[in-house]
């Protein structure tokens, strides 16, 4: 099943080329604040999924061109992020660490966009503002100190993540925390739809240009160990998004770009991006160009 949110905060499924409006049946106020109907439709998953199938029935249609889709769970409690977890990575931007041994960091819950919003390229003369693709995983069941083994009954679902980021050696979470650099979506496509998410093609493009073009096997540290290593510092909550890293071809982005990103049996994004006005800081005063090394 593909859980959506779109016009104003309602909850879909997606068949075909619609949305059906399953809002009442997952038990979601959409004038909630803050807006964690969501969150709590992970949580009831197993009790609401039966009322769900059957709304889908008779629930309102909307052309998906039409629905104005937004970002799935936009209140998750964290979004966590794993850097340099592809070696073809970590060698274009000369890292001596991977994720393995180097760990995660947090990205705001507020940099989350949805798959129809722009990017917000912030007002840095002298800086790059680089796309990251990855899988994104969406927390069903909670819990600490999660083995690897029991890794699946954990997953609610998956989504396309852009991890935006202004190249530089400032504070990582710094670079990535300004507003709309998280787009997610375009929708939760449940786990049981995704025969095996350690296998699975992941591509980007700016423009006509093919960028990025990776499979999810190639992680440093996999799925299961994301998990593990997660819930051994911290309580994971349904809802959580853990964004699993980027392959080599990360690149800048500009003014008029679309991002489009395409994961095998997951969904796709197209996001525009546009230059803003704001977010100048003393902090990028000097300029930087990245020393990226180009990997075959």
């Amino acid at each position: 099943m593909k859980i959506a949110r779109f016009g104003k905060g309602q909850v879909g499924v997606v068949d075909g080329e619609y949305v059906v409006d399953v809002t009442e049946a997952a038990g979601v106020d959409v004038a909630e604040w803050p807006p964690v109907g969501p969150n709590r439709l992970i949580a009831e998953w197993d009790q609401r999924r039966a009322a769900i199938e059957a709304a889908v029935a008779t629930g309102a249609r909307t052309p998906l061109a039409e629905a104005g889709l937004l970002t799935p769970v936009p209140w998750p409690n964290k979004v966590i992020a794993y850097p340099v977890n592809y070696h073809d990575h970590g060698r274009e931007m000369q890292a001596g660490y991977r994720a393995d041994v180097q760990g995660f960091f947090l990205k705001p819950p507020s940099s989350l966009s949805g798959p129809e919003d722009f990017v917000e390229l912030p007002a840095l003369p002298g800086r790059e503002v680089h796309h990251e693709s990855e899988l994104g995983i969406v927390i069903g069941k909670g819990g600490r100190d999660i083995a690897r083994e029991d890794w699946k009954d954990h997953v609610f679902g998956y989504a396309c993540l852009l991890d935006m980021v202004v190249r530089g050696r400032e504070e990582r979470v710094f670079r990535k925390a300004y507003d709309t650099f998280c787009p997610v979506g375009p929708w939760i496509t449940t786990a049981d739809e995704v025969d095996d998410p350690t296998q699975l093609s992941m591509k980007l493009w700016v423009g006509d240009e093919l960028r990025q073009d990776a499979n999810t096997r190639d992680l440093v540290l996999d799925i299961p160990g994301m998990i593990a290593m997660a819930s051994t510092v911290m309580t994971l909550h349904p809802g959580d998004i853990i964004a699993t890293g980027t392959p080599a071809g990360v690149g800048p982005v500009v003014d008029g770009d679309v991002i489009r990103i395409v994961i095998e049996q997951v969904g796709e994004m197209n996001v525009p991006v546009r230059q803003g006005t704001r977010g100048n800081t003393e902090v990028f005063a000097n300029a930087y160009t990245p020393d990226i090394i180009k990997q075959k």
